[in-house]
């Protein structure tokens, strides 16, 4: 493993030079008030004639259209959603200085070749392991979330400086930056998303609630058990890993944790994750996203709609409903 800290960045590269951030959503809204914070020259890309575009420029934040805000940039950040971004880069390509360094923070776009950057240009990924709002909040708080590092061309012969300068803007030198490739880190936070925290999350919390309520138990304890708990573990995991969840737990919990986990995520769960693995590293799953995008998303909207009318979510409003620090 390669880690790079505070120590080890030279962020005077980017002296005078300016960083277009494209897209201010949960990650380009972090990236380019952090940037500005750690005194960069900032300007965010968007179409005026979105809701965005006022965001930003609320928020004291030089913004412009795409177009504009490439030219003369020294780094192009693309903070867009995967699916816009080639259509946004053909968009901008005659604009983009010869020699500037086009930055992703996942690497959907070009590890999949939805984008093949021209010639000239240095590619490189600097993916921080949060959302947006933690990213931001982090950093307020002198703190910064880890971020993965890749190089995927280096045209200029300063791509991994100009990556790390730009890591260290947002806070996540201070955490660590390890470098990974474009591939790695596309294929292991595709997965990771897919089989564990949202697709493999998400369908054990709804078979567990249902199993409760089909065995005739009160829809609101189940809730309770399987759903509102969860948060209560995760947190004891993320800040001490599987050690501080025993540490915490009853030995009963414990118990339990051990003999049954593994009657729940059985070798069948572990062949089907090698199966999620598969179609993500031999791009299957790409193609058909990118297949669902251009057909408009109607199998996207129909799964999506059979989540929130869910009973879990019904359950799950009404008792949210009177948890006032939730909204807090």
């Amino acid at each position: 493993m390669k880690l790079y800290t505070d120590a080890d960045v030279d962020s005077t590269c980017l002296d005078g030079k300016r960083i277009a951030v494209l897209g201010y959503g949960s990650q380009g809204r972090a990236h380019a008030l952090n940037l500005r914070d750690s005194g960069f020259d900032v300007v965010v890309g968007l179409r005026s004639s979105g809701k965005s575009f006022a965001k930003a420029e609320a928020a004291g934040l030089n913004v412009m259209e795409p177009n504009e805000a490439v030219k003369g940039a020294t780094i192009v950040a693309f903070l867009t959603p995967d699916m816009v971004q080639k259509t946004l880069y053909e968009s901008i390509l005659d604009d983009i200085d010869e020699g500037a360094t086009l930055l992703f923070a996942h690497g959907f776009a070009v590890h999949f070749k939805q984008i093949s950057a021209r010639a000239d240009l240095n590619v490189v990924l600097i993916a921080p392991k949060g959302p947006g709002g933690l990213v931001r909040r982090q950093y307020e708080e002198g703190h910064g979330v880890p971020c993965l590092v890749a190089v995927e061309r280096d045209e200029t012969g300063d791509a991994l400086t100009l990556a790390l300068a730009y890591a260290a803007g947002i806070g996540g030198a201070r955490a660590g930056v390890i470098e990974t490739t474009f591939a790695e880190e596309t294929e292991t936070d595709l997965f990771g998303e897919q089989a564990v925290l949202c697709g493999g999350a998400t369908e054990l919390i709804v078979a567990g609630f249902e199993t409760l309520v089909e065995a005739g138990y009160q829809p609101e304890v189940a809730y309770y058990e399987v759903m509102h708990e969860l948060k209560l573990i995760v947190d004891l995991l993320h800040e001490g890993g599987l050690r501080k969840m025993h540490e915490f737990i009853s030995d009963t919990a414990a118990w339990g944790d051990m003999v049954s986990g593994p009657r729940v995520v059985d070798e069948a769960s572990r062949e089907a994750m090698q199966s999620v693995l598969k179609d993500i590293q031999d791009g299957t799953f790409a193609r058909n996203w990118i297949a669902e995008n251009e057909q408009g998303m109607p199998e996207f909207r129909r799964r999506m709609q059979a989540d929130l009318d869910h009973p879990i979510e019904t359950v799950g409003k009404e008792l949210r409903s009177r948890m006032d620090w939730l909204t807090e």
